[in-house]
């Protein structure tokens, strides 16, 4: 059977299509009013969407697709949307307020109250399933991936009342209550991403796509009340000395071995390596290209190739960091715009893409002269989400004696400096920690939030390489000064310090890198101390 999905270039639809064929599908993109003609004899139709609703929406009107959605839906075929996809089922979104929805239920979609909580939504949540269940194997014991700003709230006491012969899902975070799912009749839509949520994911799309709508799961009717503990596997890759495109792991960002030849290491392919970590349970892998293949044609960058094999086998969220900027091309003499870079690697597989010095010339110009809306952070996060946005952040730490001797922010550590000094504050670097810059990270952090970025990757050269554990008050410091997630960074050697990190700070993520790639440790011995400790893991 083929697989129709309607494509209006919005995020990652790569891993969409891998997902249908590993579950023996063909696929049909519909990407036009001509190709929509399709539709007429498609019998299931997918309908994803991600990042800004705006966007989405407008591309549906542009293309004159809404009407061939609509009268397809009316034809009593079956049809899936996911995210975004299930947000156009209403009637529009405090988003893009002048952006119109499909309206096929009343209403508007909401955002997330930042108050108490990070906000996107990024992670993996439990669902509370309606009784009797019938939404094609969606299963309350299992956690799915979720990555959004925006959603439909709702009081689970009116639920029902609000979506009167609906089956639903309901997702908790912290104190707001979301739809999650919707099934009635020849309509199912999910807010998560099923085909990011491994195996779990997999079962819910294959029992659309076979219409076992019915298709029975043990209940636990218990409403899931917050994010796991989210652990991310990272994968520095570059080329080594003999153009092999390799995982590596240095300290302090030195990737290559002690001794006369000082060769790279080497510690594996990246997409073997990739797909290891998924099968012991990691949450997110993260490729950082580290040399940026700075003189490969746009069209031939090799993480574009990684991206595309590794997402056949790995169904869990993929970030892609380094040569997210304007490029200039040599196959065809041009300067590309970051945005248009960013879209290769999210039509590659990619779901967020990290963005590191080029972060560091944004903050600086933000404060120099304001926002004009053409840094690579703006325009990503303009057409696919902040959460499609990830910036990378290098500081280092340098001590001061009191706060008057530095215009940065500054608090005082735990840890006085060689000579006593009992502040610091951390100074953000560039080029892989080989430049420094007059900026403070703290800054740096407020900066990138308000021109749109919505998760910081906070590495720390102190930390990097030392196995001694994350840099906790680097943490904290980052936390207070942002509302949107924070990924903890550098420093990770064995399971306990992942504890350390999720329990005596607010961290939102924490990533591991060498520890992995030496097999001292596998993803799933950290994730089985994290719960044997009493922290919620997927």
């Amino acid at each position: 059977m083929n697989v129709h999905i309607i494509d209006v270039d919005s995020g990652n639809i790569r891993s969409l299509q891998n997902a249908i064929h590993s579950l023996g599908y063909q696929v049909v993109l519909v990407r036009n009013l001509d190709e929509a003609a399709a539709l007429e004899d498609a019998e299931k139709v997918l309908l994803p969407g991600v990042g800004n609703f705006g966007h989405f929406m407008d591309q549906v009107h542009l293309k004159q697709l809404a009407d061939p959605i609509k009268k397809y839906i009316n034809s009593g075929r079956p049809i899936m949307g996911i995210c975004v996809g299930l947000q156009a089922l209403f009637e529009g979104s405090v988003e893009s307020p002048t952006s119109q929805g499909l309206a096929i239920l009343k209403g508007t979609v909401d955002r997330f109250s930042s108050t108490t909580k990070s906000v996107p939504h990024i992670g993996w949540n439990g669902v509370k399933v309606s009784l009797p269940t019938r939404l094609y194997s969606i299963d309350p014991t299992e956690k799915y991936y979720f990555v959004h700003t925006y959603a439909r709230l709702v009081s689970e006491a009116d639920v029902e009342k609000e979506f009167p012969g609906w089956d639903y899902a309901l997702g908790r975070y912290e104190d707001e209550t979301f739809i999650a799912a919707l099934a009635k009749d020849n309509l199912f839509f999910t807010q998560f991403h099923p085909e990011k949520s491994g195996r779990a994911g997999l079962n819910v799309i294959d029992a659309f796509l076979s219409g076992n709508r019915t298709d029975g799961v043990a209940v636990d009717n218990s409403l899931s009340t917050g994010l796991t503990k989210r652990v991310i596997a990272c994968l520095d890759v570059r080329t080594n000395d003999q153009g092999d495109i390799v995982v590596t792991k240095g300290d302090q960002y030195d990737v290559r071995d002690k001794g006369d030849k000082g060769s790279v290491r080497n510690l594996g392919k990246p997409v073997e390596v990739a797909e290891k970590y998924y099968q012991q349970g990691a949450d997110e892998v993260t490729f950082l290209n580290i040399t940026s293949f700075r003189n490969s044609p746009i069209q031939d960058l090799p993480m574009l190739e990684i991206l595309r094999v590794a997402s056949k086998s790995v169904f869990v969220p993929f970030t892609i960091g380094g040569g997210i900027r304007d490029t200039y091309d040599p196959a065809t003499d041009r300067m590309v715009p970051a945005l248009e870079v960013a879209h290769l690697y999210f039509r590659s597989g990619a779901d967020k893409v990290s963005i590191g010095s080029d972060a560091v010339d944004s903050a600086e110009k933000f404060y120099r002269d304001g926002s004009d809306g053409s840094s690579p952070i703006e325009t990503i996060s303009k057409a696919y989400g902040a959460q499609a946005v990830v910036v990378s952040v290098d500081p280092k730490r340098v001590y001061v004696s009191k706060p008057s001797e530095t215009r940065h922010h500054t608090f005082k550590t735990q840890f006085p400096g060689p000579n006593g000094e009992e502040y610091v504050w951390y100074q953000c670097t560039t080029k892989g920690g080989r430049e420094d810059r007059d900026l403070g990270a703290y800054e740096l952090a407020q900066a990138v939030e308000k021109l749109g970025a919505g998760e910081l990757l906070l590495n720390c050269i102190d930390k990097d390489g030392t196995n001694s554990g994350f840099d906790l008050e680097l943490v904290r410091d980052i936390k207070s000064a942002v509302r949107i997630p924070v990924i903890a960074s550098s420093g990770a050697g064995k399971p306990e310090h992942f504890y350390e990190v999720f329990e005596n700070t607010t961290t939102d993520a924490a990533l591991g890198a060498g520890m992995f790639h030496r097999d001292e440790y596998t993803v799933g011995q950290v994730k089985e101390y994290l719960s044997s400790r009493g922290l919620v893991v997927r």
